[in-house]
C-alpha cells in the first residue's frame, strides 16, 4: 500500500502537466502526423512524375561529379568575365595587338568553359584565323540561346538595326 501511494504522489505532477498542457500535446501530435503525411504526399506524387517523364533515362548519362569539383568555377562567375571580356573586346582599339591577342585567349578560354559547363560542342581551340573568328560567334549565338546574355552576341544585333 505504501508503494501505491508513492506511486501516486510520484506521478501527481506528471498528471497535472498532462492535464493543462493537453491541447499542446494533442497540436504537436496531430502537425507532426499532418507534416508527415504531406511529406509522403510529395515523395510519392515525385515518384510518379520521375516515372512519367522517365527521368532515370535523362539523366542517366549526365556525370554529375563534374558539378562537385573544386576546380569549377560558377557559371555565373563564367558568365560575367565573359561579359566583361566581351565588353573590352568590342571596345578594345587603339590597344597592342599583344594585349588584344591575350584578350581573345582570355575569352576564348572563358567560352570553353560555358560550353563545357553548358554541354555545348565548340571548336575554338583547334581552329586558327577566320574560322576561329566564324566559331567564335557561333558559340556566342549558341550561348546566347541557352540563356548567356553575352555583350558581343547583343551588340551585333544592335549595329544590323542601326
Amino acid at each position: 500500500m505504501l508503494a501505491l501511494a508513492f506511486l501516486a504522489v510520484a506521478t501527481l505532477p506528471a498528471a497535472f502537466a498532462l492535464i493543462f498542457c493537453y491541447d499542446e500535446i494533442v497540436d504537436r501530435v496531430v502537425c507532426g502526423w499532418s507534416e508527415w503525411r504531406d511529406r509522403r504526399r510529395e515523395k510519392r506524387t515525385i515518384a510518379r512524375l520521375d516515372r512519367a517523364i522517365e527521368a532515370d533515362a535523362l539523366t542517366r548519362d549526365i556525370d554529375l561529379s563534374e558539378f562537385d569539383r573544386v576546380d569549377r568555377r560558377p557559371l555565373e562567375q563564367v558568365a560575367a568575365d565573359l561579359r566583361r571580356l566581351g565588353g573590352q573586346r568590342i571596345g578594345g582599339g587603339g590597344r597592342s595587338m599583344v594585349w588584344h591577342s591575350a584578350l581573345l585567349q582570355a575569352y576564348d578560354d572563358r567560352l570553353r568553359l560555358a560550353c563545357r559547363a553548358l554541354g555545348i560542342a565548340e571548336h575554338l581551340a583547334e581552329l586558327e584565323g577566320v574560322d576561329q573568328e566564324i566559331e567564335r560567334v557561333r558559340v556566342e549565338g549558341v550561348l546566347h540561346a541557352a540563356g548567356l546574355a553575352l555583350p558581343a552576341a547583343r551588340a551585333g544585333l544592335r549595329q544590323r538595326h542601326r
